[in-house]
């Protein structure tokens, strides 16, 4: 196999084996904390790491990558896929979702929950290109992000960074730096990659502003779907 990180949780015949995808590194904290809360579930979790990072490619690149290695994790045995990618779930969701007949959870920015907590009225929404410049996600700002102010930093190159663990952290610094004092009260991690450098960027927002990402949210709703179809 020329991507992947293998197996990271104890089989169990009798439990749907998980599959969990992402570009790179970003999405085994996802595996991880899937593996934590679903200890007895069989989990392979593939990355493509020879086209990381998928943030600054076009949706039609990304789509090539990503569909084969789909196809491959359901012809291993995985009854239902996680994409721990915000870049694949808000720009081809919907199309996968048609060419891959069993269940897919995706992962996207937190915009919702973020409008809602938000005093200020001010989110920050750390993301990639491809992600930030989706039609889903434009579509998350309009239905829930109405008269609150979404600030979206440049972090075009953090992905990288974090793949090849050559972290900067007065550039990390410098953005959430500047999104609280620009008024943002609440922090959304749009991209796994970001999960590695989480405590850095609670610590830099302490006492100014709240950080989310997704996982939680992701393992609930994977257990909804194990209740409703296995």
């Amino acid at each position: 196999m020329k991507y992947g990180e293998g197996i990271v949780a104890t089989a169990n015949p009798v439990m749907p084996k998980i599959g969990v995808f992402d570009s790179g590194a970003g999405g085994l904290s996802v595996a991880r904390a899937i593996k934590a809360a679903l200890p007895d579930y069989e989990l392979l979790y593939v990355a493509d790491k020879d086209h990381v990072p998928y943030g600054t490619k076009t949706p039609l690149e990304i789509h090539g990558y990503v569909l084969p290695i789909l196809k491959d994790l359901v012809d291993r045995g995985c009854k239902v896929i996680v994409i721990a990618c915000n870049t694949v779930t808000t720009t081809m969701i919907g199309t996968l979702r048609q060419e891959i007949k069993v269940s897919l959870i995706g992962m996207e920015p937190m915009v919702k929950p973020a409008a809602i907590l938000t005093k200020s009225g001010v989110i920050a929404v750390c993301a990639t290109p491809t992600t930030l410049a989706s039609k889903r996600y434009g579509l998350l700002k309009v239905n829930y992000a109405k008269g609150v102010k979404v600030l979206e930093p440049d972090c075009s190159d953090w992905t990288r960074m974090i793949e090849t663990n050559q972290i900067d952290r007065q550039h990390i610094q410098e953005r959430i730096e500047a999104v609280c004092q620009a008024g943002a009260d609440v922090i959304v991690l749009g991209c796994t990659h970001f999960h590695w450098v989480e405590n850095l960027i609670k610590q830099i927002a302490r006492g100014r502003a709240r950080v989310l990402q997704p996982e939680q949210p992701v393992i609930e709703q994977l257990k909804r779907v194990i209740a409703q179809q296995f």
